[in-house]
């Protein structure tokens, strides 16, 4: 990596994007000719833009030919006061690293996929006796399969009823399994088998497993072939209860086979990707396709700027599956102007060979159409709302004396019960809705007195606005509110109008919600300062609006205490036992069910206990009950 700065240069061209073509023509002269990633950085250090290369130096001389530039690449030289690079020993490799450092970066200039959802999938524990078949998100573990990726929970949730009524498969956490003694409601409804009260073999059990594998593989035909087979045979042995049990499982299994609204007939792994452009915005539909079953589909929106629908489909390729593996085909609607590159960097990442393909005719042809109709309605949906989110924000601005239409919103709210676990929170919101990538926690520290909300409020907006104040004084980030809400009366206005004096911040408009006699939606006092108190009519669709602001900064409180609560019952119960670490703390939770549970667990108990040992045992019921390990 190597860092060039301007000092010292004479101007290279006149204007006022000379001082960032200087910089860049100082980088030329020690900028290789091989592949590699090249970053574009401000003032402040901060990432600008951030492009690949297969020649770094050929690739950056461009930036120095003004007038050949777009606006939007003009405005970034302009910015422009640093560079750094990075080389790679392959375009493809330089592609792969481009993808991960816009996604981790959020360059002002490039495309950028503003996805923080992770993807759902299915796991089938594969250490156990009796697998186990669940959702999962976040990191894969050993001694587990994995089924996906999923679009959404929704999807994921559906093949997870599929698989339980088909195949019969448990869903529960070990602890349940291993402390029941009678089946549950899933046997009764004839959707587990309760291996757990062993209503079946472990051979029988692992028949099952092997047929959820061969169906999440997409080998369902055969499957259904076999199931046919044995419920012939039970009926011919008068086993009419197990043929009738029989015969529901293959109804399941035809009903999933229905419910896919897509024919991928004959393709087992595949994503189809399209996307529609419009009014300066971009939607991308992703269909997700395993087994030749439909996965669900998930949209992404992109701002479209000046760049067209290939160099954006090429941009989103890449940046998709940074965190996510590439299946073996990827069917698209517009062809990236770099294809080839792209389909040999994902065959990097996957191992193996991906091919992207723009199909013409055919069922792949109608897939890739179905899914430029999701895109275009998805996108005309967000548009027709945007639409409307605009005239509340210029109601909120009219309603509040705000000098031009709010372009952020935050909304502060606290939560403790009797003063404990106090908690402040803030959400943001836009007119692009909620921006919950901008949401924050601010744990209250112990020198605020319990119960007090003033004092809560006060140590909010010091953290807050003196963070704001340190990282963006200029206020050029866009992370300054134009209007702040707080959930209270004027008590709480006052503590926050004096946080902000003291920092010499005049100009940030606060507004407290109260609410109304008997505490009833529609009847909210609003205050301000140097105003009297008023009221808004109870059907304004303003008050409807910043009443769905304060519920979500109630709700994001409620669920941020609740969460730091059950955290601080753990902490208090296990985590003050000397040489208990997270590892052992886990194991304990995974065999009691609870730190209750190790409380209440006799000497014998946590001895038994696997990977505990006698010497913990003893130090952990010696904790719990001293004086009495030896009694």
């Amino acid at each position: 990596m190597s860092q060039v700065d301007s000092e010292g240069i004479e101007p290279a061209v006149e204007g006022p994007v000379m001082e960032g073509v200087r910089v860049i023509e100082t980088a030329l002269a020690t900028l290789p000719l091989s592949p590699g990633v090249y970053r574009m950085l401000d003032a402040k250090g901060d990432a600008l833009y951030v492009g690949k290369a297969r020649a770094l130096r050929k690739r950056v001389y461009a930036y120095t030919q003004i007038a050949r530039l777009p606006e939007r690449l003009r405005r970034m030289v302009h910015e422009t006061r640093s560079l750094e690079v990075i080389t790679t020993a392959s375009e493809a490799e330089a592609l792969l690293l481009e993808a991960n450092l816009i996604k981790r970066l959020r360059p002002r200039y490039n495309i950028v996929l503003r996805d923080d959802k992770s993807y759902p999938w299915l796991v089938l524990t594969e250490d156990h006796p009796y697998p186990q078949i669940t959702k999962h998100r976040g990191e894969r573990r050993k001694g587990a399969s994995y089924w996906g990726p999923f679009a959404s929970a929704w999807a994921v949730n559906q093949t997870l009823t599929a698989l339980q009524r088909v195949f019969l498969l448990r869903s529960c956490r070990d602890t349940v399994f291993d402390s029941r003694d009678r089946p549950c409601l899933l046997y009764q409804i004839r959707r587990c088998s309760a291996p757990c009260v062993d209503r079946i073999s472990r051979e029988d059990y692992a028949g099952l497993v092997a047929q959820a594998k061969q169906f999440l593989s997409g080998e369902t035909p055969s499957i259904q072939r076999n199931l046919a087979k044995e419920m012939e045979e039970a009926a011919e042995r008068l086993e009419f209860e197990r043929a009738a049990a029989i015969r529901d499982r293959i109804r399941g299994l035809t009903h999933v086979q229905g419910r896919d609204r897509i024919n991928m007939e004959g393709i087992g792994d595949a994503d189809v990707v399209a996307l529609h452009q419009a009014a300066g915005q971009t939607c991308v539909q992703v269909f997700f396709f395993r087994g030749g079953r439909n996965n669900g589909n998930r949209p992404y929106f992109l701002s479209k700027g000046d760049q067209g629908a290939e160099e954006v489909m090429g941009a989103f390729l890449a940046q998709l599956y940074d965190d996510l593996p590439p299946p073996p085909l990827v069917l698209l609607s517009h062809a990236p102007p770099e294809q080839a590159l792209i389909a040999e960097a994902l065959s990097i990442k996957a191992a193996r060979r991906v091919e992207l393909h723009r199909p013409q005719r055919g069922d792949k042809r109608a897939a890739v159409e179905h899914a430029e109709t999701n895109a275009r309605e998805a996108l005309e949906r967000k548009l027709a709302e945007g639409t409307a989110q605009e005239a509340l924000l210029q109601g909120v601005a009219r309603i509040f004396d705000l000098p031009s239409t709010p372009e952020r919103i935050e909304v502060y709210d606290n939560s403790h019960i009797m003063g404990t676990n106090a908690y402040g929170v803030m959400i943001a919101a836009g007119p692009s809705g909620f921006l919950k990538q901008a949401y924050r926690k601010f744990s209250i520290r112990s020198d605020v007195k319990p119960g007090d909300d003033f004092g809560m409020m006060r140590e909010v907006f010091e953290r807050r606005f003196g963070r704001a104040l340190k990282e963006d004084p200029e206020r050029e980030s866009g992370t300054w509110p134009d209007l702040v809400l707080i959930d209270g009366g004027l008590g709480q206005l006052n503590a926050a109008r004096e946080v902000l004096a003291e920092m010499g911040v005049h100009d940030v408009p606060l507004v407290a919600v109260a609410k109304g006699p008997d505490r009833d939606a529609g009847r909210e006092w609003f205050h301000r300062t140097g105003c009297a108190p008023f009221q808004l009519p109870p059907r304004d669709p303003v008050l409807y609006y910043l009443q769905r602001l304060r519920d979500e900064a109630h709700r994001f409180a409620i669920t941020t205490h609740r969460a730091g609560r059950s955290k601080s019952l753990v902490k208090s119960e296990l985590d003050e036992i000397p040489g208990v670490g997270s590892a052992l703390k886990r194991k304990l939770l995974n065999h009691f069910g609870s730190a209750r549970g190790v409380r209440n667990a006799a000497l014998p108990d946590l001895e038994n206990a696997p990977g505990i040992g006698p010497a913990v045992a003893r130090k952990i019921y010696e904790h719990f009950h001293p004086g009495m390990a030896d009694g």
